[in-house]
């Protein structure tokens, strides 16, 4: 497995991190896990096209993880692919027919690429017949405890405590050759995702608090620190633990150095603060 950073960020508009975007390549799949904003240049970055996706799995619907999934979809369309294989918790039908249903908030563009003669002729001109159909990812809707099949390689859910009841909320696993990933999504410390976690050989854990802060409680019932996430993937037996998702004002040498210390002190194996567009392999 090869995991590439594309967005390790928060909402917050930051040039060094985009939001949430990682993906995932195992033999001829490409999976990418949530699509924040700044996911799809940094997609572009890093050597790929959005033609590239075969899988997106979501976590969940902040618009910090999923800002990008209409130009991703629209994006890989315009290049001719198979229509890419989506999957995200309830409402991921409505939000996709939102964007390219008839009636959605792109049927203008939608209506000008397909029916005017002269984008039909570009489309031709590119290798493409005509009628020229829509935009049609294959959507399916998850709940935790939902699994998965790939060409050599098996995704697990559970859920994620974040922002219910509003949204659900997900962490993945993907194993594959004896080899396991776990991207916990955005979540508390809870006995699911912390046994999706066991035995981990790479934990990606969000990080939106920073060692020792104080935040109201309660956000700070579902934002762990690093020493607190420390803490689970030891007792999970996980063997590398890297934290994302982090925030500006998380972001200087006295917070760095204060997150690598808490990991440090209380996690075994290998462990660090990823970036954008670095690559791991697992």
């Amino acid at each position: 497995m090869k995991l590439t950073i594309l967005g390790s960020g928060s909402p917050e508009a930051y040039a060094r991190r985009a939001s949430s975007g990682y993906l995932l390549e195992i033999g001829d799949d490409v999976i990418l896990f949530d699509c924040g904003g700044g996911v799809f240049d940094n997609l572009v970055r890093s050597g790929r096209t959005p033609s590239d996706i075969t899988h997106l799995f979501f976590t969940h619907y902040h618009t910090d993880h999923m800002m990008d999934y209409a130009r991703l979809v629209h994006a890989a369309w315009d290049e001719g692919a198979a229509p890419m294989k989506v999957f995200g918790p309830k409402p991921l039908i409505d939000i996709t027919e939102g964007y390219f249903g008839r009636n959605g908030v792109l049927n203008n563009d939608l209506r000008a690429r397909t029916e005017l003669p002269q984008s039909q002729q570009v489309w031709v001109a590119r290798g493409g017949t005509l009628p020229r159909p829509w935009p049609a990812p294959e959507v399916t809707e998850i709940e935790p405890g939902f699994t998965y099949q790939g060409n050599g390689w098996q995704l697990s859910s559970a859920r994620a405590t974040h922002a219910q009841p509003i949204l659900e909320c997900l962490g993945f696993a993907v194993e594959t050759a004896g080899r396991k990933f776990v991207y916990s999504g955005d979540t508390g410390i809870n006995p699911e995702i912390a046994e999706l976690c066991r035995d981990a050989d790479f934990l990606l854990h969000w990080c939106y608090r920073g060692s020792g802060e104080e935040l109201h409680p309660a956000l700070m019932a579902f934002s762990p620190d690093p020493g607190q996430v420390a803490d689970m993937a030891e007792s999970a037996g996980v063997k590398r633990l890297f934290l994302s998702h982090f925030r500006i004002h998380m972001d200087s040498e006295d917070g760095h150095a204060k997150a690598h210390a808490d990991l440090t002190a209380r996690f075994s194996g290998e462990t660090g603060i990823v970036e954008d567009l670095q690559t791991y392999e697992i």
